[in-house]
């Protein structure tokens, strides 16, 4: 698979980034000319009873108040019968369980993979919708089933007022300056912090494929703990030439000088840099996404299937990124980091190339024993399967 060009519906990816990532938001028409729904509303409701499934359902009023939140996951009779008024369903990392969904992520590969997150579906019977809102991550809207109104725009922030006496962060007199209704087909780009509400015009179903940026604090705290748990820490702090001072209470610049720069030492290796965030932006969602072979193949068994035109998959929640070293390669598949030197460094940009990639190609490089075990470790792990 090459790096998609254009964006669904015909604009180029450098326009769309020049002009409109993170910058404004974008209507598209059309997007997805015909586009059929790969699920039901009923499909929907199945995957919210299911314990490994992320679900909600927000009411937008319950008992005298107002937006209350139920999480999943829930009960058969609750889709018998559903809410008083208005009310939606959502479901959250549908690609990860419904192939057809995973692949229209596919599209959107003009983004790196480690910024991708997920394909969120909200199912919502006329007049439901989850409040007026704001995200921080980029958003594409498609509207996969029915139409939906969208009223957009106003930069919104933490001091944005709030409706009191909800778990949601639903803005208080909140001015949309565009609106829109949504087609099946039809997409809508929000990045970060703009204000958004969208309401059910029929029974629709809207599929959000986000992209995540983490937090500065997730960051920090994240690769502090990678360079604790991978280098030697168990060091004191030298202060071998302190200062005389005129008071014991003084922290001398001398002192600071030496904290810097210790800090420092060990956070300028853009090897360990690479190898945390590798590790981290792959890092599955949660422990019931990706799954173990039941039973385990063997390297012969692998071997086999590549032989016999079968066409190897990602699994729909794992996620692949690799980046180049000086004298290796280092393939990150769910949070684990493999080093590849040598002839076997091509295997890491072909497995990250596509969510089907080039199995003949791998099938050649496999032809290396050590090669061949790894692909089985990814097999059995759950990374890889044959459709």
């Amino acid at each position: 698979m090459t790096v998609p060009d254009r964006l669904p519906g015909g604009l180029s990816a450098d326009t769309f980034l020049r002009d409109y990532w993170q910058k404004k938001p974008l209507v598209i028409r059309k997007a997805f000319p015909g586009f059929q729904c790969p699920v039901s509303a009923d499909e929907l409701a199945g995957l919210a009873c299911e314990q490994a499934v992320e679900s909600r359902i927000v009411v937008e009023e319950e008992n005298g108040h107002p937006w209350q939140l139920h999480n999943g996951p829930f009960g058969t009779d609750r889709f018998t019968s559903p809410p008083a008024g208005n009310w939606t369903l959502l479901v959250q990392g549908l690609d990860h369980w419904v192939p057809e969904v995973a692949d229209i992520l596919d599209h959107f590969r003009f983004i790196p993979n480690w910024r991708l997150d997920d394909i969120m579906a909200s199912y919502a019977p006329p007049g439901g919708s989850v409040g007026p809102h704001y995200d921080q991550y980029d958003v594409f809207l498609l509207q996969a089933e029915g139409h939906r109104r969208w009223r957009f725009g106003g930069e919104c922030s933490d001091q944005s007022p709030r409706v009191d006496g909800t778990p949601l962060r639903i803005l208080k007199d909140w001015q949309p300056e565009e609106e829109v209704v949504l087609e099946p087909g039809d997409m809508l780009y929000l990045p970060p912090g703009i204000g958004h509400h969208g309401v059910a015009e029929d029974d629709c179903i809207t599929l959000s494929v986000g992209f995540r940026a983490p937090t500065v604090d997730d960051l920090l705290t994240s690769f502090t703990d990678f360079l604790c748990s991978e280098t030697d820490v168990t060091g004191h702090f030298p202060d071998r030439e302190p200062e005389l001072s005129d008071n014991p209470g003084t922290i001398g610049q001398g002192v600071l000088d030496r904290l810097q720069a210790e800090i420092q030492s060990r956070i300028s290796d853009r090897r360990q840099l690479a190898l945390w965030f590798g590790q981290f932006s792959t890092a599955p969602k949660n422990s019931d996404i990706v799954i173990p072979a039941e039973p385990p193949a063997t390297t012969d068994d692998l071997l086999e299937a590549l032989g016999s035109d079968g066409v190897l998959r990602w699994n729909e929640g794992s996620r692949f990124a690799y980046t180049e070293l000086d004298e290796q390669t280092a393939l990150f598949v769910d949070g684990e980091r493999y080093l590849l030197g040598g002839d076997a460094r091509p295997l890491a940009p072909l497995l990250c190339s596509a969510s089907r990639p080039d199995t003949a190609a791998i099938a050649r490089l496999c032809q290396d024993p050590a090669l061949a075990e790894l692909l089985t470790v990814l097999y059995n792990q759950g990374s890889l399967y044959f459709e």
